[in-house]
Order: structure tokens, then C-alpha cells, then sequence
């Protein structure tokens, strides 16, 4: 088998833009990978027909190969553009061998270790903007049977939080908590946007609260600034999202900046350097929770890694992603009290359909002037959940 062409599509995803990548071949099969980049899709796609003549006319079955040698062929090496293409390759390369053998890509890793992985809802906020709503808000996904949600609570701050930024953050958490009970975990996204002295000082503060973590409290540029807050804090400290490449992930698993390592599969290299990641990871007791906030491919592909990965942690779901994902996709996700069953379909086991993606066509946007909400952005129909079995709670 042989790949003959590669084809990238971009689509508006409302948040973002979501990219991507179809392998095809002269046996008439073909896979799908994902290496969404927001804010650089058309640097990405570039890319990807760049990688075309590196990579048409390969064995498909040949992923470590490729990886390898494309990564190595190419002079400029790292950064988001050139890995992110590279993971989309590799992943669709996986879901192809996955169908010509019949079998999941979980089957190919090694085998599963569980059936299903617990989540944590991001995205269930929409709307928020005041401590009361935030409360509200999280007590209706909890009544949806959800036991673990993120959030960012600091508004638009940076660097530093003023003392009523960090009196209306941390009135927002408890909030939150007054809602939930102590039951539901609690995950604070930071965004890379604070310095460490104030990102230990948030530590400090929601302490009380025991928060499952707190991600990415510093920026990603400098795992010093990441470690001298770990020093510090009580809650868990997690980042990795905006790391690329293996080679990237062995300073911050050699500092030992993080507790919970959060790798984003289609930024890093794919699902095979995931696993790799996962692996070092497992031998320093590290749990790992892969960075997952972007479209079907990806959640199928970091499902199917999870169930392979021992001291894989919790998946990350964007509760409201729905109506355009049922009609561009075959995505069945499967809600199970708290936790998300993985798929047994051969390959990565999604399939999507490029007419329907036309008909969301891209739109440039800038993520950091984003100040509107999920649902003033998107028809309505669109904000709803994609789940199956979602609010449906277990019989006591």
C-alpha cells in the first residue's frame, strides 16, 4: 500500500478553526488525522503540501519511519507549524493501518488498559461572567452527572491580578465549589498568562477549595518560571500543552516543573510520540492528561491513547461543541457516569464528511480579542451536547 495524496480542510469551529488532514491511498483506504492550530491554519496547511513530497509514496504502516525521517529531513526543526502537520500525518497513518487490519488503533498500541476514561467538562460556562452565574452554570452540568470540570476564572488579566481580580477569581471558585459540593473536582486554567510570583499567590488562594489543579499558571517558554511555583503550591500544577516534540518534553519531565503532564497529541508529533511521552511520564510516577480541546479526530484519537497509557489521568471534553459535530462527523461519544467509553471501531473509528465541512468555511480569528460568549457567536442549535447517555445519572 502506498499514499497517493494528501488533503488538509479547514473549517470555522466557532472558538477556533479546526484543520483537518486526509491520507489517501492506491488500495482505495483512507485515514484522518487532525492537527488543528488556531491562528495559524493557513501557515499549517502550507505546511502539510510542503510535507506532501516527503511523504506520497510511502508505506502507510511505516508511521515511526516517517515521523523519523521527515522530522529529521527538515533543517528548520520544532514549533507548532512543522510538528502540528507532522502529528496530522501520522495520526491518519494510524487510522489507516487500523482499517486495513480491522482492528483499533488501541489494539495496535499495545492493547487497552481500560474501557472507558474519566473526563472533565470545559466549555460549560457559556455565558458566565459573575460569581452567581458561574454557580448556576456548574450546578446544572453536575446535575448532567459530570463529576470534573475546568475553567478559567481571571477574566482578561495578565501577568499580574489586581486585589479585585483576585477577590472576583477567587469569589468565582467559591462560588463554584457552594454549588457543586465537595464531591465534583474542580480543574483552574490559568492560559500561560501569569508571572510566578502571582501565579503562587493563586495557588495560595485556592488552596482551600481542593482544586484537582491548577494548568498552566506560567507561560510555557520557560519551565523554571513553572517550577519555582510547584515549589510552592499545594494544588497540583499541570501544563505541557504548548510543548513540541519529544525532545522538548524531556527538559520539563528532567526539571520536574509539572505534577500532571499534559502533552496535545496533534501539536507534539501524533499518537505514537504521545505514547512515548506517556512513558517517560509513567517512569517518574507521573500521571498524564492529554491536552484535548479541539475537534472529533483529535477526542477519537486521544481516546483510543488513553486506553493504552497506565498512568493516563482524565480526558478533556468541550461540553458544547455539538450540533456541527453531528453533522460533520460519525463521532459517537458515549457518556458513562463521569466517564467516556472508547470506541472498538477499526482505525480511529471516525469518519467525516467533507461536503458538510464546506459548509463551515473559515474564518480568521484572534483568540486573544475574544470577549464574547460560546453562544453569541454560533446558531443556537449548535450549543448543544453531543453526547449519548449525557444526564443520565447511576441507579443508587
Amino acid at each position: 500500500m502506498k499514499i497517493t495524496d494528501i488533503k488538509t480542510y479547514t473549517m470555522d469551529a466557532y472558538r477556533t478553526n479546526w484543520t483537518f488532514v486526509k491520507l489517501e491511498t492506491d488500495e482505495g483506504i483512507h485515514g484522518w488525522g487532525e492537527a488543528s492550530l488556531g491562528t495559524q491554519e493557513n501557515a499549517l496547511c502550507g505546511c502539510v503540501d510542503d510535507l506532501k513530497r516527503l511523504i506520497v509514496g510511502r508505506n502507510p504502516f511505516e508511521i515511526e519511519k516517517m515521523r523519523f525521517e521527515v522530522y529529521r529531513d527538515i533543517y528548520w526543526k520544532g514549533g507548532p507549524v512543522l510538528m502540528s502537520a507532522i502529528s496530522g500525518v501520522e495520526m491518519a497513518m494510524w487510522d489507516i493501518m487500523g482499517k486495513a487490519l480491522g482492528v483499533p488503533v488501541s489494539t495496535l498500541l499495545g492493547g487497552k488498559v481500560r474501557n472507558r476514561v474519566r473526563m472533565y467538562a470545559n466549555g460549560w460556562f457559556s455565558g458566565a461572567r459573575e460569581p452567581v452565574e458561574f454557580a448556576q452554570k456548574a450546578k446544572e452540568t453536575a446535575d448532567l452527572g459530570v463529576t470534573a470540570i475546568k475553567w478559567d476564572p481571571f477574566g482578561k488579566a495578565h501577568m499580574t491580578l489586581t486585589n479585585e481580580e483576585m477577590e472576583k477569581a477567587i469569589n468565582i471558585v467559591g462560588a463554584v465549589r457552594d454549588a457543586v459540593g465537595k464531591k465534583m473536582d474542580l480543574l483552574i486554567e490559568c492560559h500561560g498568562r501569569f508571572n510566578p510570583y502571582t501565579a503562587i499567590e493563586i495557588a495560595k488562594q485556592l488552596e482551600p477549595f481542593g482544586i484537582f489543579l491548577m494548568e498552566e499558571p506560567c507561560p510555557p517558554d520557560n519551565p523554571d518560571s513553572l517550577l519555582s511555583v510547584k515549589k510552592k503550591s499545594r494544588v497540583p500544577i499541570a501544563a505541557g500543552e504548548r510543548i513540541y516534540g519529544l525532545h522538548a518534553y524531556v527538559d520539563y519531565l528532567q526539571r520536574n516543573c509539572v505534577d500532571i503532564i499534559q502533552p496535545d497529541i496533534f501539536h507534539t508529533g501524533g499518537i505514537f510520540e504521545g505514547k512515548k511521552i506517556a512513558a517517560m511520564a509513567e517512569g517518574m510516577h507521573m500521571p498524564i492528561s492529554f491536552h484535548n480541546p479541539s475537534g472529533p479526530v483529535s477526542n477519537a484519537a486521544v481516546l483510543q491513547l488513553a486506553s493504552t497509557v497506565p498512568n493516563f489521568l482524565i480526558h478533556e471534553i468541550m461540553l458544547t461543541d455539538g450540533g456541527f459535530r453531528k453533522k460533520i462527523s460519525n463521532e459517537k461519544v458515549v457518556f458513562d457516569n463521569g466517564y467516556i467509553v472508547v470506541n472498538d471501531a477499526p482505525g480511529l473509528g471516525i469518519e467525516l464528511n467533507e461536503e458538510e465541512i464546506a459548509k463551515y468555511p473559515y474564518k480568521p480569528r484572534i483568540l486573544r480579542h475574544y470577549t464574547g460568549t460560546l453562544t453569541d457567536i454560533r446558531p443556537k442549535d449548535d450549543t448543544i451536547f453531543y453526547f449519548e447517555g449525557i444526564g443520565k445519572k447511576e441507579e443508587e
